[in-house]
């Protein structure tokens, strides 16, 4: 049950008339993306099901100003009211509270009817007419199938401008302000064709347009866009939207014809937390265990991000003989390949937690994969509802709104496959790993350390084996996965503050509140410790190593190996 009042006639009439963006189109929008209308206060809102878009150009006298704070108070409200989980939002300027969540900025274009057409234009529409047939129509043809088939199979389109070609013929038949510009050749044949919305009272909305190679004429486009500003001119329409400014080719095609810069346009994509109250711990606990990432070293080395220091790294000094100990992040969006290699200079082994061969992480994949007939399946743990919420922040929102605005995970996750089929900590690790990597998390300081080493030809050794790593990935507590997951409204916001704590090598900023985290236990962390310096310590009396173990285990290792007799030196890089 939704708390907002649905639109009578009036309302459409009023908001028509007041329209600034082609968004205020209130029907055609409707029929578009299938969701009902609201008011809050002077914005725009669309809802269907989980989702909710938000038009953040106020509907009112085109003298009013914008207040990004204003249009967030009556986001909050529409939010609630809406019950929304999956948001999107267009406005001038991103209110402060969602500006991380930006994911396009552009700038709508205008273009005002009744100035005159420079000549050299007027000329090109007057070849364009002496080879081709104009007419206006709302009836989506074959020739226009053929034609929209043709030009999208041709030009590269973003999902959301795609997705507007693709649902041209249902919309036509339900929206009656759209209507078709069709230019003809001489053999009966659709050269070009424009969608336009004359919905707004105060303009004519340039939807989309198309013009075949197959039936070529020049001048064909030029033409539509003359009778588009003569249809404008006889509707009485006061400007032209022509819409964003898209690409550099769009832009330079609308300035041409005089399209001037109007209201500037940022969109804003997030999921809302339904009642989120409790903290996560930081990122870089997270996976204190091994990564089951399978990925060839050509991938990995294709796959690195921008370069960034080293900075969570240790010096161990004894007896004049030096070593170092970095903290991991066994998943990361930076790579620290050049860090990583003036460090190897002054070594001679790399150690880390355990194997990460590429037969050793597909055997602990394919052990998480087999989970034996007593082994706890999450999917008992857990709701539907909580299930549901768990599976749109891994794989991200999905259906109509993400498909045209390009944030639908093509390659979404299977959180019930995980929940019922495999072990408790490899449906954690995967559905995690998932949820990182759709936000360009796609790196691992281990494996590009791991590779690091190998490529300059060092020695690489093991603390653990994959047995001894698997017993402790069975030891994480079925009860810290699902209390994890359910905390999952807060991931993002975690991962982006750990990021900033890793970069800074600051050790406490990163671990924050750990307890929540589900592999932050006695065994997977302070037990290891005790084994970890007891297999490493042979190799930095000797010096010249590098120690690489998860991020977590430096707070207790720190003290560890100073009482062992090391000198411990926070570094600031490498």
């Amino acid at each position: 049950m939704k708390d907002y009042l649905p639109l009578n006639d009036k309302d459409f009439e009023m908001i028509l008339e007041k329209a600034r963006v082609p968004e205020h189109s209130v029907r055609f929008m409707a029929a578009m993306s299938g969701g009902q209308p609201f008011l809050e206060g002077p914005y725009l809102f669309f809802h269907a099901e989980d989702w909710l878009l938000a038009v953040g150009y106020p509907i009112q006298d085109p003298e009013s100003s914008y207040c990004p704070d204003e249009f967030d108070k009556a986001l909050i409200k529409a939010r609630r009211k809406a019950k929304a989980q999956a948001c999107w939002a267009i406005c001038p300027s991103l209110p402060e509270r969602i500006q991380e969540f930006l994911v396009d900025k552009d700038q709508f274009y205008t273009l005002t009817v009744g100035e005159s057409v420079p000549s050299k234009l007027s000329r090109l529409c007057e070849k364009g007419a002496a080879q081709l047939t104009f007419e206006t129509g709302k009836e989506f043809t074959s020739a226009h199938r053929r034609l929209w088939a043709e030009f999208t199979g041709r030009v590269p389109l973003k999902p959301n401008v795609r997705e507007l070609y693709a649902r041209t013929e249902d919309v036509l038949a339900k929206c009656p302000s759209l209507m078709l510009l069709n230019a003809w050749d001489q053999q009966g044949n659709l050269s070009a064709c424009l969608l336009l919305d004359t919905g707004p009272k105060d303009f004519v909305s340039y939807l989309l347009g198309a013009h075949s190679k197959e039936y070529y004429l020049p001048y064909a486009s030029d033409m539509l866009f003359g009778e588009m500003i003569k249809l404008s001119a006889e509707y009485n329409k006061k400007y032209i939207h022509l819409g964003l400014g898209v690409n550099e080719g769009i832009t330079r095609f609308k300035t041409k014809w005089g399209g001037q810069p109007d209201l500037s346009y940022e969109m804003a994509e997030w999921t809302e937390p339904a009642n989120f109250t409790d903290d996560l711990s930081d990122m870089m606990r997270s996976v204190a265990q091994m990564p089951h990432v399978s990925m060839t070293r050509e991938q990995f080395w294709d796959s690195l991000p921008p370069q960034r220091p080293f900075t969570l790294v240790w010096e161990l000094e004894k007896d004049g003989r030096k070593s170092w100990i970095g903290g991991t992040a066994h998943f990361f969006c930076y790579s620290f390949a050049s860090s990583l290699s003036r460090l190897f200079e002054k070594v001679d082994t790399v150690i880390f937690e355990g194997p990460l061969d590429q037969d050793s992480l597909d055997g602990v994949a394919q052990t998480g994969k087999s989970p034996d007939q007593d082994s706890p399946r999450l999917i008992k743990f857990m709701t539907p509802d909580e299930i549901k919420k768990l599976d749109r922040v891994v794989c991200g929102p999905r259906g109509f709104w993400a498909r045209m605005l390009g944030t639908e995970d093509p390659n979404p996750a299977d959180a019930g496959y995980y929940l019922a089929d495999t072990r408790h900590w490899f449906a954690f690790f995967s559905l995690w790993t998932h949820f990182l990597r759709r936000h360009d998390w796609k790196q691992s300081v281990d494996l590009e350390a791991w590779h690091v080493a190998h490529e300059m030809g060092k020695e690489v050794l093991s603390m653990e084996t994959i047995k001894e790593q698997l017993e402790t990935l069975e030891s994480i507590p079925v009860e810290r996965i699902t209390d994890f997951f359910r905390q999952c409204g807060h991931w993002k916001k975690y991962i982006n503050k750990n990021m900033k704590a890793y970069l800074k090598g600051d050790l406490d900023a990163m671990m924050g509140t750990s307890v929540e985290f589900p592999s932050r236990t006695d065994t997977v962390i302070d037990r290891r410790d005790k084994v970890f310096l007891e297999r490493m310590l042979p190799h930095i009396r000797n010096g010249r190593c590098a120690v690489f173990v998860g991020s977590a285990h430096m707070f207790n290792l720190q003290g560890m190996l100073s009482q062992a007799g090391f000198k411990v030196t926070k570094l600031k890089k490498v």
